[in-house]
């Protein structure tokens, strides 16, 4: 067992959760990663072993068949996962983030219907909240609802949807102006709809294009696209808790958890780098002895390991926060800053200590290389995380003057 980012008071269920999921990364993901990563290829094989696993069930309440598990446990098992490869933890990541909001925001039926077969990893879940020229201003969201009869019309585009062919639900963040006057706010005239289509490319359900792949730098296999409404008609019974108007709120809520999990795929990816870094240092030889006994090289060691230990902290600690039923945004938004500039940080130094080899594509550093970039934005940039905590923290220190 490694020494670094050790997780204590863990129950014997978790423990054995972990032990399981590890032994299934270094078995199933880490011989095959890098392979299927430069092939831009979906591993369909290591998803079907994770369904296996009950993974896509982990949060989901035992009374709809999931494992009824902590956030902390889930984003320990993405730790892991990520550490094997960043991709296959994004797979799971944006299923749970709509399980989440389901299980927290859904009506009984939607939850009824729902769950189960999320749970079995039969309905895969996406969410959809980006646009082409929004950013991190969800407020400036243009893609529509309107009301008809029964039913709701939708029409827009969204943008950067992981899952976006594979899954089969998504939840979808668009502006709804029924029943809320002019001049109210934008995110009080939102609402999220739990969308049902084929998995697939092109039109997956009449109204509904996936275009296709988004071509990316890393964060490879798992697949990236828009998605395009077009007329595409949703029953009023599919507005995510039944009411509009809520969707900004819910959306919020679910990428809250989903920072916890940015930060664990952070602290999972700068982990693998470091158990790379830590090898190839004791392996390469010059002037005579590994370069891990070059003081240049243990400093480095040193800055990066305990880069390791502080992210994984600040990630459980926004985990054990949010399972107590308290706030966590404060502590989500410090583990998904600190955990995602430490993971870049943790291997680009690990690139380093390869030296000429980390540039080649035989070595695994040259893919973490370019999946860490993707947690610097992901869930919100760092710049959005620091929003968000000077924000917090002005209102935990308000001045009494």
């Amino acid at each position: 067992m490694a020494r670094l980012a050790q997780t204590a008071g863990l129950t014997d269920v978790q423990q054995e959760i972990l032990k399981t999921v590890r032994e299934f990364v270094d078995k199933e993901i880490i011989p095959v990663a890098t392979e299927l990563e430069h092939r831009d290829e979906y591993p369909q094989q290591i998803v079907d072993g994770l369904k296996e696993l009950g993974l896509f069930g982990l949060m989901i309440p035992e009374e709809y068949g999931g494992l009824g598990e902590s956030l902390l446990t889930y984003a320990l098992c993405v730790e892991e996962i990520a550490r094997g490869w960043m991709s296959v933890s994004g797979i799971i990541n944006t299923h749970f983030i709509v399980a989440y909001m389901l299980k927290q925001h859904g009506t009984q039926e939607q939850k009824d219907h729902f769950l189960p077969r999320m749970a079995a990893g039969e309905t895969r879940g996406a969410f959809s909240m980006s646009e082409p020229g929004l950013g991190s201003d969800v407020s400036a969201i243009t893609s529509k609802a309107v009301r008809d009869g029964d039913e709701y019309v939708l029409n827009g585009q969204k943008m950067w949807l992981t899952n976006g062919g594979t899954s089969t639900l998504v939840a979808v963040l668009v502006r709804s102006d029924e029943g809320h006057p002019e001049g109210t706010a934008p995110h009080k005239s939102m609402t999220t709809f739990l969308v049902e289509k084929e998995a697939g490319f092109g039109e997956v359900r009449p109204g509904l294009t996936i275009p296709g792949k988004i071509d990316k730098m890393g964060y490879k296999g798992v697949d990236t696209t828009e998605l395009i409404m077009d007329g595409l008609r949703i029953p009023a019974n599919r507005v995510l808790g039944g009411e509009t108007g809520r969707g900004f709120y819910q959306m919020m809520d679910g990428v809250e958890v989903g920072r916890v999990n940015v930060a664990a795929r952070g602290c999972g990816v700068a982990q693998r780098a470091f158990e790379l870094g830590v090898s190839y240092a004791q392996q390469r030889h010059t002037f005579g002895k590994a370069i891990a006994q070059h003081q240049a090289i243990q400093f480095k060691l040193a800055e990066m390991a305990t880069k390791v230990e502080a992210a994984h902290a600040m990630m459980v600690n926004a985990a054990r926060k949010k399972d107590s039923g308290e706030r966590n945004d404060l502590e989500a938004g410090m583990a998904k800053y600190l955990a995602s500039e430490y993971c870049k940080e943790v291997v680009e130094d690990a690139f380093r200590i390869h030296g000429g080899y980390g540039f080649s594509k035989e070595y695994e550093i040259e893919r973490l290389y370019r999946e860490a970039p993707m947690l610097l934005i992901g869930e919100g940039t760092a710049e959005i995380q620091k929003m968000i905590i000077g924000r917090r923290l002005l209102e935990e220190y308000r001045f009494q003057g």
